[in-house]
């Protein structure tokens, strides 16, 4: 893209409402410098993407950059290297930039690899990919969900040194484990894991240093804890009572839902590469998941959007399905893409930057085919992405 560049289009969604008017994105430097109506296609129109909408860059809030979405993920963590993962997690990173991602918040990856790729995006090792927000590893139990990517620590003072240590090596958010999951082999969705006193530690650590804690969280006693610890996201929440919904609507914390994950088993229950582990708990599990985001959208829940990408039969860049997904459950389409944008940013800890159309923000665009409100589907009909203002060549960043 040239220094100076003006791009216009037939519709535009600033990460937060659909522009009722043709508008023009005025870009310099990287930067947008101004949002107005459209005077015309004239000669000042560097860019005319008629029956378009232009969106900002997508931030999916929940991805796994160093999986590979194989049937199961934790035998590849446990024999991974981590050059291999680190090449592997490079390549995914492009894959969510293809489909117009220009963010995403990794959380969980064996010996805190993502933490070092994230470093590496903008220099000439990464030179076009997303922004990574990378959590390092999970600060899990001993022998709890994602043990295979995290630190296993118990008690609240063993949190703490994890917690210290993943800051220490550059995280720029943290993830406890509350409750089981489903593709580790121990547990179940539903028990508990960290106590309250050591998921209390993780929050004051993080806290202290301004970063934000997500914590995973199927059950319902699990997710109440961690919202009483003072988490900033609950990851999944899969089995919401009336009490865990209404300390959402009480406190500070968002939802991120993933329901995607869970979507993208159930086809697949037949294959016999699927751990018997993860088809004994996924059966029941997707419709208690998609449940309890009904409730959340109902009762007001501020919600974000992931995918929880790399995690089986679950490939990177499926954001736009999680998109369409919450419009299924009760979102109107304007809800959903904010959840996808602005709010995804917010919680990624990258609300000055991302999510938005606005003077002063990152020239982070996504063009795509068509209304993405008559049709969200129109998302996955990618015209142009353009990172910093630079316009992306899709096909060589993921060939």
């Amino acid at each position: 893209m040239n220094p100076a560049t003006v791009l216009h289009a037939t519709r535009i969604f600033d990460g937060e409402r659909l522009l009722d008017s043709p508008h023009e994105v005025h870009v310099e430097e990287g930067h947008i410098t101004a949002v107005r109506p459209s005077r015309g296609t004239g000669e000042n129109v560097s860019t005319d993407f008629e029956d378009a909408t232009v969106l900002p860059g997508l931030v999916d809030a929940h991805v796994h950059l160093s999986f590979d979405a194989s049937p199961d993920v934790g035998a590849l963590a446990r024999a991974d290297t981590p050059s291999t993962a680190a090449l592997r997690s490079a390549m995914n990173a492009r894959r969510h930039l293809a489909a117009g991602v220009s963010a995403v918040r990794d959380l969980g990856s064996p010996q805190g690899i993502v933490i070092d790729v994230a470093r590496a995006v903008g220099t000439p090792l990464l030179p076009t990919a997303p922004t990574i927000v990378a959590a390092g590893q999970v600060l899990t139990i001993t022998g709890g969900h994602g043990y295979f990517m995290g630190r296993e620590v118990d008690g609240p003072e063993a949190v703490r040194r994890g917690a210290r240590a993943e800051i220490k090596r550059g995280a720029r958010a943290l993830k406890v484990i509350a409750t089981g999951g489903v593709i580790t082999e121990q547990g179940t969705p539903g028990a508990t894991a960290m106590t309250p006193y050591e998921l209390c530690a993780a929050v004051e650590e993080a806290h202290k240093v301004g970063l934000r804690v997500a914590a995973h969280a199927h059950g319902t006693e699990g997710i109440k804890n961690a919202l009483r610890a003072g988490v900033d996201t609950i990851e999944h929440a899969s089995y919401l009572d009336d009490e865990a919904i209404e300390l959402f609507l009480e406190g500070d914390a968002w939802m991120v839902s993933t329901l995607i994950a869970s979507e993208r088993l159930m086809p697949h229950l037949d294959d016999p590469a699927m751990p018997a582990h993860v088809r004994d708990k996924i059966r029941d599990h997707t419709s208690q998941e998609a449940a309890s985001l009904e409730r959340a959208i109902t009762a007001g829940v501020r919600i974000a959007a992931g995918t929880d990408a790399g995690t089986g039969y679950n490939p990177h860049g499926g954001l736009p399905e999680q998109v369409a997904l919450l419009a299924d459950h009760g979102m109107t389409p304007e809800q959903a893409l904010t959840a996808a944008t602005r709010d995804s940013a917010h919680v990624s800890g990258l609300a000055e930057t991302h999510g938005k159309i606005a003077a002063g923000r990152r020239a982070d665009l996504l063009v795509v085919d068509g209304d993405t409100f008559a049709d969200l589907a129109a998302l996955r009909n990618v015209r142009a992405v353009y990172l910093e203002g630079r316009l992306v060549d899709v096909a060589r960043v993921t060939g």
